[in-house]
This record gives structure tokens, C-alpha cells and sequence, in this order.
């Protein structure tokens, strides 16, 4: 745009208004908006019953979850403890795993 001269930018400008008087007309004809043939959505309107329904139920979700709230905390699950067999396993697997990287002259595994 920034190269074009006087002339060819009137030019344009001529195209451009014979373009929507064009289409101006040609909707008149047809019937249809302009906002239909350009392929925007006619925006969609509700009633005030509606929006009051949703606020409602949106207000009776809140109320629902802050009434829930309970001076007792829930109780943590017990955390799950290893067998002295289990643990003695592991700790034999870690030290021959240790036995095998020392022989082979690494410091770290």
C-alpha cells in the first residue's frame, strides 16, 4: 500500500465503494443481511427468564460448595509401610548393585 501512487489509491477507492454499493444492492434484492452474506452469525439474544435460571443455578452450585465446609479436616490416608523383608531386599539389591560399579572403578552408578 505504501507504494502505490495518488491515482492507483484512487482507484481503489473507487473499486472499493462500487464494491459495497454492489453489494448493498444485491442483498436488497435477495433479501438477506449483509452480516449473513459476509458469514458473521446473527448474535443470539436471551431473555431475561434464562439468564435468570442459569444465575440461579449457578448461585445454588456456590451455595452447594461452600456449605460443604466442615470444622472437622479430613483424615489423611496412613501412609503405607514397607516390610522389614522388603526393605532388606532393596538395601541387598543397592549393595551388590554398589559391589558391582566399585569392582568395575566407577564412583558414581
Amino acid at each position: 500500500m505504501l507504494h502505490l501512487s495518488s491515482k492507483q489509491l484512487r482507484k481503489a477507492a473507487n473499486l472499493k465503494d462500487k464494491i459495497e454499493s454492489l453489494q448493498k444492492e444485491l442483498s436488497r434484492i435477495l433479501g438477506v443481511s449483509t452480516q449473513a452474506q459476509n458469514g458473521a452469525a446473527p448474535k443470539r439474544k436471551m431473555s431475561a427468564a434464562g439468564r435468570a435460571k442459569i444465575a440461579a443455578a449457578q448461585k445454588a452450585r456456590w451455595a452447594k460448595v461452600m456449605g460443604r465446609k466442615s470444622a472437622v479436616k479430613p483424615v489423611k490416608k496412613a501412609r503405607r509401610k514397607m516390610s522389614a523383608a522388603g526393605r532388606a531386599k532393596i538395601a541387598a539389591a543397592a549393595r551388590a548393585r554398589w559391589k558391582k560399579a566399585k569392582a568395575q572403578g566407577k564412583n558414581s552408578l
